[in-house]
């Protein structure tokens, strides 16, 4: 089946396979934990019963989805030793303590409050349980900060020395955690993130006003995630424009297979449409906007944009895969801000809430999200080749001495197994949110009993106090 194929080549598809599947968990379990956390400050604000009602319907979509994230995240780690050992070996000294951060303190708070925040309102008091939701939320995001921290110091390396056996060594802490590149990924991840979720919610809270216009949890629902793809979209944007000056001064070469751009430009145009040819080195059918390229990028019409033919061809990334999922992201992202837009003009309207055709448009957005954040990881990724750490250690230096065979072999497996089983929970997921969301305040948990065993009175003591009642 994967004949022809190097285990170099291989690796790297096992690898964006699983990552694939794990990153749009996180996009979501993010948003959606910021998200209870609101609805559960709103209900204790308040004290209207609609939000702890949306609370409690999202709750159980949330810890699906953090499971599944988890569980796919941790496998995807274990092959940093079985199929990238080599990285793991010479980057290990600076990657290695930042994903052990990330465990010490987001992994750990998260689990250290999720039962709590999930199980136990009546348990511990309103205080306290919203300070457990509150700490998962930020547990999340704690937990991105450090993935990012490192992802980005793999794009934007520096505060390290190389050691004599060719390890990366760490210099200084501060200027590998905050590279250059690492504020700009860190708020375009986690704006992403929130747009998932918000596309998400508003897709179901559409589908069942589609049912049911009247329905007051779908109404509140779709119109918070209408107010969040209005106000944040735009701010996306921004901060997307200053992630991609960012990537132009450190990793230009990026740039230039983003933009199909072979040859340098002083005033390059925009190219809306084509198809990069590396063999060629020119893209073809073309679609361009002149001098638009170097407005966005440099804020001048006359601004240069350095062409791939600038480096050698064993240090260009593909173009074809970068110019594409990049331009897949752009075009969500204005369909985003074209709905948020569109839901504005309905709530102007007053017609929020009965706009059907507005309502199909929102459930037809609900995969937006994801499939924009993981067009923006290919991007990002395959635009970074052919380096594992940019310009210093190169993807073909850090694999394992492994076999296409084997490296084969485990990547069909993973297939059968994931589709099945992720399949089934996003096949669940997807039957939680067909739910109405209308149902009764008390949850079936708040029936369970309360107490541990060990401290529920014994049938000898129940007989004593009985008798003695009798006495």
């Amino acid at each position: 089946m994967f004949d022809g194929f190097s285990a170099e080549i291989l690796a790297r598809i096992q690898f964006a396979f699983t990552v694939s599947f794990h990153f749009i968990f996180p996009a979501f379990s993010i948003g959606t934990a910021s998200y209870l956390a609101i609805l559960n400050a709103l209900w204790l604000w308040k004290r209207d019963p609609v939000y702890l009602k949306l609370f409690e319907y999202w709750k159980p979509i949330f810890a699906i989805t953090f499971g599944m994230g988890v569980v796919s995240g941790i496998v995807m780690s274990y092959q940093f030793g079985t199929n990238w050992a080599v990285f793991s070996d010479k980057a290990g000294p600076v990657i290695g303590p930042l994903m052990g951060y990330e465990v010490l303190t987001a992994f750990f708070l998260e689990a250290g409050f999720l039962g709590i925040a999930l199980f136990g309102r009546k348990r511990v008091g309103d205080n306290l349980h919203m300070f457990a939701v509150a700490m998962v939320a930020i547990g999340t995001l704690i937990s991105a900060t450090w993935i990012l921290s490192a992802n980005s110091w793999m794009q934007t390396p520096q505060g390290h020395i190389m050691g004599e056996n060719g390890q990366f060594m760490p210099q200084d802490w501060w200027k590998i955690i905050f590279n250059p590149s690492f504020p700009y990924r860190l708020v375009h991840t986690v704006l992403a993130a929130f747009l998932t979720t918000a596309f998400g919610v508003g897709a179901v809270g559409a589908y069942h006003l589609l049912r049911d216009r009247s329905n007051r949890q779908a109404r509140v629902m779709f119109s918070m995630a209408m107010w969040m793809a209005a106000l944040v979209t735009p701010i996306q944007i921004f901060v997307g424009d200053l992630h991609g000056i960012n990537t132009l001064e450190h990793q230009p070469a990026k740039i230039a297979a983003m933009e199909g751009h072979y040859e340098t430009h002083r005033g390059a145009p925009l190219i809306l449409f084509g198809l990069p040819d590396d063999k060629a080195e020119v893209t073809r059918y073309a679609l361009e906007i002149p001098k638009l390229g170097s407005l966005i990028l440099t804020h001048s019409l006359d601004g240069e944009i350095k062409g791939l033919k600038e480096w050698d061809r064993n240090d260009r990334p593909p173009a074809l895969i970068p110019f594409i999922t990049f331009r897949v992201m752009v075009g969500i992202g204005m369909l985003m801000l074209g709905l948020g837009m569109w839901s504005l003009w309905a709530r102007y309207r007053r017609c929020l809430y009965d706009n059907r055709l507005l309502h199909r448009a929102a459930v037809c957005m609900g995969p937006s999200g994801f499939i924009a954040v993981l067009a923006g990881w290919y991007t990002t990724e395959v635009g970074r080749q052919p380096w594992t750490v940019y310009g210093l250690l190169r993807t073909s230096e850090s694999l394992s001495p492994v076999d296409a065979p084997a490296v084969g072999a485990s990547l069909l497996a993973f297939i059968v197994v994931y589709f099945i089983v992720f399949g089934a929970g996003v096949f669940y997921l997807l039957r939680l949110m067909h739910r109405t969301p209308i149902f009764d305040e008390d949850h079936e948990l708040d029936h369970a009993p309360v107490r541990a065993a060990g401290i529920t009175p014994g049938l000898a003591q129940e007989m004593h106090s009985g008798d003695r009642h009798d006495v």
